[in-house]
């Protein structure tokens, strides 16, 4: 079943075993990041703070911090299982002219109707109003030690389209100056500011912290502006998403997040915000950014305070990247149809790295999907390196790609240098938001490429040695040794352990 907040997916982490609650006093300044960094980092469970000093609101972090609890998020079992839902949305197609044609499609049409949130007149986001707020009260984060301050780390920010009236949710990150006043770090590249530049001086802007988690995950997603962020939670989830309009502003929120920020941001207050140690695994560095000014807080009876720590990978994020990198790929392959499967790696960090595989066709066929890709929406345009290999090359094993890549690499012929747009938080290009980006041709090549000489096979164990070898290795039990085995163990006895009982065995 779909969640419908925050507190029910808590509950059902609970159950599922994948929460751990700390009762022991912490604190918001460092204390709770390196806990989460070092909990994250183990493949551990999902954090619950329930006393945080200087504030009466309990802290979760690492919610989403592996496959099975991001698939949870979204109501599946596997990412894949999500991306299906999604491949079965882009596969609908017009009923033809009988009526049972005409019931089938409509059945087929069902789920599009969950992209419609549904407005309502009263939310538990709404239980107890302040309209003196503090954010001080709040325990906002400080994660790591040069940051300029805390941080709200996990902000849904919603605004409105001034002609349109649609809506965006995106996540961007908001250091608290004092009580009433935080940073707004949104880049030149997001909807957010588009929206703020066409609001003029003033725009109203609320901010949920802690909503249902396919919300949370859809205002990270590389939406087009024609799908908002709440319609596509609701194609997510199955479940149309519930929104109330907020007490002082003219912007609806979600009807059951466990608190909402109001106020407006001033695109003619511009202030000094950062450091902040990001997902990169270094800090951004100070810039000028407008301000958001609080008017109003509303939360939940008992709120969670939901937060993140990003920093050197593999964080939280990176399970937020493979969704994106899982969901977006039938999308993706509804404009480039060659392409068979991408890997966004999580050392990339989101936007320094995607390897994807395409059936070849015809010459420059590489090249050509590189340019496609650097012109489709936020998450490929940042994308610092593509690496583009032949469709039977799997994506997700890096070491074979790695293996693959350097063996067909000549790079006068396969480097493509493509100046443009990069990511604000690229510390690399000489200016800010403007760089070069890097392709890389892997395919194998032919004579119609240029190639003159034949292009010599993989090696690769004929089918019935293989089989052979894959009988004993299971009758041997040598599988279950394998698995047993650190990598690094291969140096030591692993291999001649291995070796011993395949000969005892076979003898």
């Amino acid at each position: 079943m779909p969640f419908d907040s925050l507190r029910a997916f808590v509950d059902a982490l609970r159950t599922m075993g994948e929460l751990h609650v700390i009762d022991t006093p912490v604190d918001p300044h460092l204390e709770i990041a390196e806990i989460t960094d070092r909990v994250v980092k183990a493949g551990g469970p999902a954090l619950l703070f329930s006393r945080v000093k200087q504030s009466r609101f309990p802290v979760l972090t690492n919610q989403f911090g592996s496959q099975r609890r991001m698939a949870a998020a979204l109501d599946a079992e596997h990412l894949d299982d999500v991306a299906a839902r999604i491949r079965a949305l882009t596969t609908i197609t017009p009923p033809g002219g009988g009526l049972f044609d005409k019931i089938g499609a409509l059945r087929a049409l069902g789920p599009l109707a969950n992209a419609i949130p549904k407005v309502v007149s009263a939310g538990s986001c709404q239980d107890v109003v302040i309209r003196d707020p503090d954010l001080t009260q709040l325990p906002v984060l400080t994660t790591w030690p040069m940051d300029a301050g805390p941080f709200i780390t996990l902000p849904l920010v919603i605004t409105n389209d001034p002609k349109t009236g649609r809506p965006n949710v995106g996540m961007y990150r908001m250091q608290v100056y004092g009580k009433r006043e935080t940073g707004m770090h949104w880049q030149r590249h997001k909807h957010g500011r588009a929206h703020a530049q066409a609001w003029g001086q003033k725009i109203p802007v609320a901010v949920a912290i802690g909503a249902d988690p396919a919300i949370t995950y859809a205002a990270t997603a590389p939406l087009p502006p024609v799908l908002d962020e709440f319609a596509f939670a609701g194609l997510l989830r199955g479940k149309p998403v519930k929104l109330v309009r907020a007490k002082t502003i003219d912007v609806n929120v979600p009807a059951d997040a466990e608190f909402i920020l109001e106020g407006y941001v001033d695109n003619d207050d511009l202030r000094t915000e950062g450091p902040f140690g990001d997902h990169t695994g270094v800090y951004s560095l100070a810039d000028l950014y407008p301000t958001f000014t609080l008017t109003c807080i509303t939360h939940r009876r008992n709120p969670i305070y939901a937060a993140t720590v990003v920093g050197k990978p593999p964080m939280e994020d990176a399970w937020i990247g493979k969704a994106t990198e899982r969901i977006f790929l039938p999308l993706l392959q509804l404009v480039l149809p060659e392409v068979v499967d991408m890997n966004l790696p999580v050392e990339g960090g989101f936007h320094n790295l995607a390897i994807v595989s395409i059936r070849k066709s015809y010459p420059g066929h590489a090249k050509k999907v590189m340019n496609a890709l650097w012109g489709l929406g936020h998450m490929m345009m940042l994308t610092r390196m593509l690496v583009i290999v032949d469709a039977d090359i799997d994506v997700a094993d890096t070491r074979s790609v790695a293996w693959f890549v350097l063996n067909n690499l000549a790079p006068e012929r396969d480097v493509v240098m493509m100046p443009g747009p990069v990511d604000d938080l690229d510390h690399g290009s000489y200016s800010v938001a403007y760089g070069t980006k890097v392709g890389i041709d892997a395919t194998r090549k032919s004579a119609s490429e240029g190639y003159q000489r034949e292009w010599p096979p993989d090696m690769e164990m004929d089918a019935k040695t293989r089989a052979l070898v894959d009988k004993r290795w299971r009758e041997y039990g040598l599988d279950r040794i394998a698995k047993s085995l650190h990598p690094d163990d291969w140096s030591g006895q692993g291999p001649s352990a291995l070796a011993r009982l395949y000969r005892t065995h076979r003898s």
